[in-house]
């Protein structure tokens, strides 16, 4: 499995690429702003497939239709954040800088499975910090590509407009129970596993 992240943007934002090292196949996660080229150029002997979306906060779609357009690639989202894909800004939050919308072409949905070569790339339902955040779990890699769901430390931030506290112990308790040595590959900062945020079944309490 290959595994390379580019933090880019004003928010050093995590753009992944994510690659089978069987078959050479691959996928993008969140495109963030001026991550472009280094994900073109990382993935030089890679066979980009699609752009997975953790979720449509403008700082995780920046580059998307840069990327979409150099690598002729579907995009893959959570229908509830469709729109903002479709619209960057519609979801209230303002932009730093004007973003090309793109029509995405599959919807994201809970328990879903998607074949990147031999990996085997579960989609885990995480609403919260958008409508439709997921995050990306590879079971028997011990994987987890948890986007502003949680951070080392920490979790996303609450009180954007489309933001549902509520929904978001809900999503943190499904992440709770996986194996306490699944490395997490957040949307901003470093790694961390899930066994190290041993705060996880406090978090309604410390986060309210």
């Amino acid at each position: 499995m290959i595994i390379e992240c580019y933090p880019s943007g004003p928010f050093e934002t995590n753009a992944y690429i994510l690659a089978c090292n069987e078959t050479s196949k691959g996928v993008i996660i969140d495109p963030a702003p001026g991550s472009a080229d280094a994900l073109i150029k990382g993935s030089a002997a890679i066979k980009i497939e699609a752009i997975l979306l953790t979720h449509s906060h403008w700082d995780h779609i920046g580059d998307l239709k840069k990327i979409k357009k150099s690598f002729d690639i579907p995009v893959y989202v959570h229908p509830a954040d469709r729109g903002n894909i479709v619209k960057p800004g519609s979801d209230g939050l303002p932009l730093m800088d004007k973003i090309e919308g793109v029509e995405p072409e599959f919807d994201l949905q809970e328990g879903e499975i998607i074949e990147v070569g031999k990996l085997k790339v579960i989609v885990i339902a995480t609403p919260g910090h958008t409508p439709g955040g997921v995050c990306f779990y590879l079971d028997k890699e011990k994987i987890l590509f948890s986007g502003d769901t949680l951070f080392k430390g920490s979790i996303g931030n609450l009180s954007f407009p489309t933001a549902s506290p509520s929904d978001m112990w809900h999503s943190l308790k499904k992440l709770e129970h996986l194996p306490p040595d699944t490395v997490v590959y957040p949307g901003h900062g470093p790694s961390t596993t899930i066994g190290d945020e041993d705060w996880l079944p406090k978090a309604q309490e410390l986060f309210s």
